[in-house]
């Protein structure tokens, strides 16, 4: 899946700015002769702005006296504490929030323009990212306790718990979407047992919990099975579910990340899975495909820590079920028309109403040591439906991307 770190701060960055407008609106009279978009700047030429919404919708601006022009920190809630700005000092790529007199077309008469610079919104991005890096967990939510505030996340074979208070800020991922950027502001009824969750927030001393201060949560689901078909007109796979013995298709747009677990890397994580048994051997489950011996894969590495980017993701893969995200960021990519009938896959994917197809988040291949040394009844290791920066669950996540 693509980087959406952008996106993801920018969102909320827009959100608060939403709040600040609301706060200084006009009486209803005033306001019925008002109209007000938010967008970034593509073009300027002398007062005259051209802004995109994140629509795709253009609008032209005219910024003449006596159009205000005032620029907000990103993250403010308030505009006191805007500084005074000027048309000039707007650059192509700032973020604008425009209020004035709508005119023909797709035409503003600006009265006030808030601005928030390309370069300030980039330098919040750097810092909240380096936050989620620092401070970052994540899981599978296993209870949620209303009464208290309270959830309850597994990251591979640990509990660990997460402290909410009226501050945690909580974003959730749209139905059936794979985009950050469709995310909406949420809450902690919206979090369901089974759910996909990042925390960022600083961790006990013991490790065994975190005081939330933001959480992202979806509901994903993972597939463990073999390709039965595959239709790259519509780019999508029927999977035959390991666990549920049935087939499932599987949908795939450009923000699916198709990646392959090289041969040696999956046996060592199979031997993990499996409670530290030999690669090939051991008993698979009902249906598994068999694994193959591997041929050690030219320039794999073992995961695990140490070297560039050690401890990716929400867990680290260990034995007894652990979370493979760690390192997806680093395995090759593949394609759709790389993958063939009887194939084993890992998916982590979205869903819409539970009649709806799933849509892929990340696809892995290359897998069938790791299904095959997963014992009968029991959950092969997890993907999480992000990939993170560097500092795993135990050692800190990064943020969602």
């Amino acid at each position: 899946m693509r980087v959406l770190q952008h996106t993801f701060a920018v969102a909320l960055i827009f959100s608060a700015t939403s709040i600040v407008y609301a706060q200084a609106a006009p009486d209803a009279s005033v306001a019925a002769a008002r109209t007000s978009q938010r967008g970034t700047v593509k073009s300027i030429t002398g007062t005259t702005l051209v802004i995109a919404t994140d629509a795709g919708v253009q609008y032209t601006v005219s910024a003449d006296a006596p159009a205000k022009v005032v620029v907000l920190a990103p993250g403010s809630t308030d505009l006191k504490t805007a500084e005074p700005g000027t048309l000039e000092s707007i650059s192509v790529g700032d973020r604008v929030l425009v209020s004035g007199k709508p005119g023909d077309a797709n035409a503003i008469m600006a009265l006030r323009v808030i601005v928030m610079r390309s370069a300030d919104i980039a330098q919040r991005n750097a810092a909240q990212q380096a936050d989620w890096q620092h401070r970052g967990s994540g899981g599978i939510v296993s209870a949620v306790d209303p009464g208290t505030g309270s959830i309850t996340i597994k990251v591979g074979s640990r509990t660990l718990q997460l402290v909410t208070s009226p501050k945690t800020i909580y974003r959730r991922y749209a139905p059936g979407s794979v985009k950050f950027e469709e995310a909406t502001a949420s809450n902690l009824q919206q979090i369901m047992v089974g759910d996909q969750l990042r925390v960022r927030g600083d961790k006990s001393e013991d490790g065994t919990s975190i005081t939330a201060e933001e959480i992202v949560s979806g509901a994903f689901r993972n597939v463990a099975g073999t390709i039965a078909s595959i239709d790259a007109a519509n780019s999508s796979l029927t999977v035959k579910d390991l666990a549920t013995k049935k087939n499932v298709v599987v949908h795939l747009t450009p923000e699916s990340d198709l990646r392959n677990l090289p041969a040696q890397m999956a046996t060592m994580l199979a031997a993990r899975n499996r409670g530290g048994a030999a690669g090939a051997g051991g008993q698979r489950p009902a249906g598994a495909p068999a694994a193959a011996t591997p041929a050690p894969a030219e320039g794999a590495a073992a995961p695990g820590p140490g070297g560039p980017g050690a401890g990716r993701g929400m867990g680290a893969g260990r034995a007894g079920g652990g979370d493979l995200s760690q390192m997806i960021a680093r395995l090759p990519a593949t394609t759709l028309t790389e993958l063939k009938p009887g194939a084993a896959l890992m998916i982590v994917a979205s869903q819409g109403a539970p009649s709806d197809p799933l849509t892929a988040v990340t696809v892995l291949s290359g897998v069938e040591p790791i299904l095959a040394a997963t014992p009968s009844g029991s959950q092969p290791m997890s993907l999480s439906p992000w990939n993170l920066g560097a500092g795993g669950a135990e050692a800190g996540g990064g943020g969602p991307q």
